[in-house]
């Protein structure tokens, strides 16, 4: 709360925050817990709060010479060696223990991003110069599709395709910058999802297979206006005259 008085003023915003800070959380459907220290995780506010609260640690680093990329209380830390990145989080022990916070025990580690493992950051894995979405995003991303193509319910197929679309959408937006085999991969299995759904409106079991993708091919998921990731990355990429 102290950060947060040197840049806002309004009492009625101070009182509101602080109630919210102050308000408890609820784990898993049992008894309210006080919270004493830090903020809810998940609440809408609590980005904003880890960026005026970890100010102080951009400038820090800034005039250091250490190139950092963070949001919120996530953060990467661009070094040339070894033996920078070990000093470069020593420094950043000595911070944030300053700072009453702690560095998280598993997520903290220094990596050779050249080599074969990589790391995650925002959604996305990097690895010896290329990025993809991680595994975690690729899993939510499928159960999303999943939900807007269950096998029940009338709905018209053009229109579960435009609800599909959307999901296609959001998400080509930020995983856009992703190798292409990522899209090919995801517009394959939202093709057979269609597909499996086109299979049990007629009266057959099983997913999609075979013949199905001659019964039902691509191009009529895209007269139907179905999005293809694949050509939404080769349009993206192709030089802007």
């Amino acid at each position: 709360m102290a950060a947060v008085t040197e840049h806002i003023s309004d009492g009625a915003v101070l009182e509101l925050i602080g109630k919210m800070l102050r308000q408890g959380v609820q784990e898993s459907g049992r008894d309210w817990k006080p919270t004493e220290t830090g903020t809810p995780q998940g609440a809408v506010v609590s980005p904003l709060l880890a960026n005026i609260y970890l100010n102080p640690l951009d400038h820090v680093m800034a005039q250091a010479g250490q190139e950092m990329v963070r949001y919120a209380d996530n953060f990467v830390v661009l070094c040339q060696s070894k033996e920078e990145a070990q000093e470069v989080l020593e420094k950043l022990g000595q911070w944030v223990a300053a700072a009453g916070l702690t560095l998280h025990p598993v997520k903290t580690r220094i990596v050779d991003a050249g080599q074969k493992g990589g790391f995650d950051f925002l959604g996305y894995h990097f690895e010896r110069g290329h990025r993809w979405p991680r595994p975690k995003s690729i899993d939510k991303f499928r159960e999303m599709t999943r939900e807007k193509t269950r096998r029940l319910g009338p709905r018209p197929m053009r229109e579960i395709v435009a609800d599909v679309n959307r999901t296609l959408k959001g998400w080509f937006a930020y995983f856009r910058h992703s190798v292409k085999n990522v899209f090919v991969k995801q517009d394959q299995f939202v093709r057979q999802r269609l597909r499996t759904l086109q299979r049990t409106r007629h009266k057959l079991q099983g997913r999609a297979r075979g013949r199905d993708h001659q019964r039902w091919p691509n191009a009529g998921f895209a007269d139907l206006g179905l999005i293809s990731l694949a050509l939404a990355r080769d349009q993206a990429s192709r030089p802007q005259r």
